[in-house]
């Protein structure tokens, strides 16, 4: 499990392929990455939180984190 900005990435490998490649979790957008070595896959993983964001901000909302879902759901509640 890696973390960045709020968001964890589950990687696997791939021993056919000689690949790592992962997903973001905890968010209902799909976000993968991939990488064949370790700082590869890490440098993946954030360019791809980072893109994701991006993405989010140009279509004016906010970034979807498992953090984000909770502070929502306890507002919600409370109200």
């Amino acid at each position: 499990m890696m973390k960045y900005k709020g968001y964890t990435g589950h990687v696997e490998y791939d021993d056919e392929a000689k690949v790592f490649h992962g997903a973001v979790l905890g968010i209902k957008d799909v976000v993968t990455f991939q990488g064949t070595t370790v700082d590869e896959i890490e440098q993946a993983f954030k360019d791809s939180v980072d893109d994701y964001l991006a993405f989010c901000k140009k279509r004016g909302i906010e970034g979807e984190s498992l953090n984000n879902y909770i502070t929502k759901k306890l507002k919600q509640s409370a109200a």
